[in-house]
């Protein structure tokens, strides 16, 4: 009884202690702030054994049985991963073998093998209520002019009936200009902040940029995957050539805090392909990659598995059908990740200055309203040290790591950081701490609590005792 008493006085105080220096709450939500999971609704979850027409799991290009009601199922899952966005391939009737959604024949009903559209309506409300939001793939090939009005008109219709908040267009350049420009301009009459991806795939950032001003938000930035996928895929590698890359497409895009970050999609071998193709092991690998894409602008986009650094090759071997029994290690680090993200402004609004690159270690800063976060990432196989100007800073503070709790406080006008092989760290600038007068006083408090307790105890039991 002593230690439950105990941990119940002691809790509400570590949690307090160990809430992130300068986390605010985010006020008026932008895309810009969310963090979006990506995935094929036949190959996540089966939730629903009744609508399991013609499925065969041993053949991949079969339905496999994942449903509307499988990620409802799953929905806390990737809520508590800290994503507050899902984003989902086409949901509409398809042809035979049209597990992927991209074989439309007929936009207002939906997919037999992933349940009714009352059931994607409970999806989308489920999200919701746990403050996420939805985006939805609609293709959009073809260059009738009646088939494209038609379109247009069920595009509408999903957002009336279903509430969803985005699309996400594939391949907009096999579309004609004037019918995304009528598109995004209809669809975005139906309801305010409705968020449009576009998909550009070409790793020429200009030729994605001839594509904005049909009024599409934001593009898969795949001019940054081509560098972000050979910087991270084994250790060792300069980050250099990714620096250079990201600064030129900040610059280029018209808004790049809006384009889609990734490392792979459905339509390439996955990343973690790479890793083992190199003969690395994945798992630090993808934290290094996960720390950049949700540290640095642009809205993180995370392909179903990556999470369990899924394998895949080309085609349907990238659609496997995930395994919800894997090693939690990458889970949590990706969890700790979406913490972070979504408590500090900077990480998503701030914006972005390289302090330092050498030998595979990078260091940069994020700032927004008084707030700095700093972000090391140690790309190499060796343990490191990195030194940073005050002036790039402030003088005399510190920095407070929030991922392996590292503390470095100026000295001399320069931080000096530590940094593990294939480790990041994420820290936050803040006053140096010295003597904590609250901390003290409440640690006093709890002590003399517990210690009056016991005496409490001592006391009762004492009289309790058989008198001789």
């Amino acid at each position: 009884m002593v230690n439950r008493v105990w941990a119940f006085i002691l809790i509400p105080l570590l949690l307090f202690y160990a809430h992130p220096v300068g986390a605010v709450e985010k006020e008026d939500r932008k895309w810009q702030d969310e963090s979006i999971y990506y995935l094929m609704v036949d190959r996540f979850y089966n939730g629903d054994f009744k609508n399991d027409f013609h499925v065969n799991v041993k053949d991949p290009q079969s339905f496999h049985g994942g449903d509307f009601k499988g990620i409802v199922d799953k929905l806390d899952y990737i809520s508590d991963m800290g994503f507050t966005a899902i984003w989902l391939t086409p949901i509409f009737d398809n042809e035979e073998k049209g597990y992927h959604g991209y074989w439309v024949k007929d936009f207002y009903n939906t997919e037999e093998h992933f349940g009714t559209i009352d059931e994607y309506k409970t999806l989308v409300a489920e999200a919701h209520n746990r403050n996420m939001k939805v985006i939805l793939s609609f293709p959009i090939n073809q260059y009738n002019h009646e088939v494209n009005d038609h379109l247009i008109d069920a595009a509408k219709w999903w957002i009336s009936e279903t509430k969803v908040d985005g699309y996400f267009l594939a391949e907009v350049n096999s579309a004609s200009k004037d019918f995304l420009t009528d598109f995004v301009q209809e669809v975005k009459s139906v309801k305010n902040d409705f968020y449009i991806l576009g998909e550009v795939r070409s790793n020429d950032p200009h030729f994605i940029t001839e594509y904005e001003d049909t009024g599409i938000d934001g593009f898969i930035d795949f001019p940054l995957m081509e560098s972000l996928r050979p910087a991270y895929a084994q250790v060792d590698q300069s980050l250099n050539e990714l620096i250079t890359r990201k600064e030129e497409l900040l610059s280029t895009y018209k808004d790049p805090y809006l384009m889609g970050t990734l490392m792979d999609d459905d339509k390439i071998e996955r990343f973690t392909r790479d890793v083992i193709t190199k003969n690395q092991h994945p798992g630090p690998r993808w934290k290094l990659a996960f720390t950049y894409l949700y540290t640095t602008p642009g809205i993180p986009i995370v392909y179903y598995g990556s999470e369990i650094a899924l394998d895949g090759g080309l085609g349907p071997d990238s659609h496997r059908m995930m395994d919800f029994r894997t090693d939690k290690d990458l889970i949590d680090y990706m969890t700790k990740l979406g913490e972070l993200r979504n408590s500090l402004p900077s990480l998503t609004r701030g914006d972005v200055k390289v302090l330092a690159e050498e030998n595979g270690v990078i260091a940069y800063k994020r700032t927004y309203e008084g707030e700095t976060t700093v972000i090391v990432i140690n790309n190499s196989s060796e343990s490191q040290s990195i030194t940073i100007s005050a002036s790039e800073l402030a003088d005399n503070k510190e920095l407070r790591g929030l991922l392996t709790n590292d503390l470095v406080k100026s000295n001399d006008q320069q931080y000096q950081l530590f940094i593990d092989r294939e480790e990041a760290e994420i820290y936050v600038l803040a006053p140096k701490s010295g003597i904590n007068i609250p901390y003290v006083a409440a640690t006093v408090i709890v002590w003399s609590a517990f210690i009056g307790f016991v005496i409490a105890l001592w006391r009762r039991s004492k009289r309790n005792r058989p008198q001789p």
